[in-house]
């Protein structure tokens, strides 16, 4: 095996600046400020180099098993708004569904989170025509969301002992033509079906944690998300006529390490193994999302960077909540034991969020039905696929 490349302190200080400078932040003083205003098209050009970065790395995957995406996609003309029926197909490893998952997901603006911990993925495909409509993932949610637990009235130990009540969704979309009709709509409001509490309470109601060794109860009272690029579209004003609410929180501090990805953190954690730093090689199961970041701050302090001030890209993401247990507040704060499920079936939400949203939505915009899977079966497998085909 070829032994890696050494990088030295002058090699990554330069390459981080130059990748910086790229993304338009301006050097000042120690740390590095970022200029001009964050619109959507901005935050997308930050996320360019990771989202690059994952094609490339899923290169083999897209040149393999594309067609099953194309044969998952439907003509616009097959899409009856009306008639939209939506059939949840749970995701498991190793199955052909996560390989389409895997592929749609590629398709984001904002490169997919494999996720980490409790895990729930769905296809969600139309009965009508076998089409994907969309697809969404539950996992963990993040340890510390300030807007979260301050809407939840948590201090540090009533979160750290009812977290376990809470999942993330952190993917949630809809793909042409559905995306075009407001599909990420219905595939957001389908997180609060039943079919998505059964699946829940079977593969985790009363498990014995991994990492803890306790058994405890885990019913889920509330799923949190996040949006992608700033204010969202999607997630603003869902709340379904006696089903599904989404209620926003607030927003994210804007700070992360998203943009600080690819060739440049393989430098800074090769750099650190060189210094023989512990994080370098701290991305082992257990040791908590936030490793990349720590490698990112541990490599910008070693080069003597003020690492607050990169880390700080400025794009706040509004936090939104989904309640799917009519006392999940009282299970929350601990003056509940048990969660009194909201029970809504796919079928249910489908024909509210078609009333409200798709129906009206083919008659303002009728161009969805000249949408043809053509028009990126020619980008399958290259990075150039026009990813404002699809909702995010």
């Amino acid at each position: 095996m070829a032994k890696a490349k050494r990088v030295t302190k002058k090699e990554l200080k330069a390459a981080v600046h130059q990748h910086l400078e790229q993304l338009g932040f301006r050097k000042k003083g120690k740390g590095y400020i970022l200029e001009g205003e964050l619109t959507k098209d901005r935050i997308r050009t930050l996320y360019e180099g990771a989202r690059h970065r994952r094609l490339y790395d899923e290169g083999q995957l897209l040149k393999k098993h594309g067609h099953l995406l194309v044969a998952s996609l439907a003509d616009g003309r097959t899409v009856n708004p009306a008639r939209v029926d939506p059939e949840l197909v749970q995701v498991f490893p190793e199955s052909p569904e996560a390989v389409l998952f895997r592929l749609a997901t590629l398709f984001w603006s904002v490169p997919v989170s494999r996720g980490f911990g409790r895990r729930l993925r769905f296809l969600v495909r139309d009965r009508q025509n076998s089409s994907l409509i969309g697809i969404f993932a539950l996992g963990d949610p993040v340890f510390n969301l300030t807007a979260r637990d301050s809407w939840i009235g948590w201090d540090a130990q009533a979160r750290k002992e009812r977290l376990v009540h809470v999942m993330d969704a952190y993917v949630v979309g809809s793909l042409p033509p559905y995306s075009q009709l407001l599909g990420g709509k219905l595939v957001a409001a389908l997180v609060a079906s039943d079919d998505v509490r059964a699946a829940y309470a079977k593969q985790y109601l009363e498990r014995k944690s991994i990492i803890s060794g306790i058994r405890k109860s885990a019913d889920l009272v509330l799923v949190t998300t996040t949006s992608a690029l700033g204010r969202s579209s999607m997630y603003n004003r869902l709340r379904v006529p006696e089903g599904p609410q989404f209620t926003q929180l607030g927003f994210t501090k804007g700070y992360g390490h998203f943009h600080l990805d690819g060739d440049v953190f393989a430098m800074m954690r090769l750099y650190l193994q060189q210094l023989g730093h512990p994080y370098a090689s701290g991305n082992r199961f257990g040791m908590g999302p936030s490793w990349r970041l720590r490698v990112v701050r541990a490599a910008l302090e070693e080069l003597g960077l003020d690492s607050d001030s990169v880390l700080k890209h400025g794009i706040r993401r509004e936090v939104y909540a989904l309640p799917v247990a009519a006392n999940w507040r009282e299970v929350l704060q601990g003056t509940a034991s048990e969660a009194e499920p909201l029970t809504w079936s796919s079928r249910e939400i489908a024909e509210k969020c078609i009333d409200r949203w798709i129906a009206p939505r083919s008659k303002r915009c009728p161009e969805f039905a000249r949408f043809r899977v053509s028009a990126v079966c020619d980008a399958l497998g290259i990075p150039s696929l026009q990813s404002d085909l699809f909702e995010h």
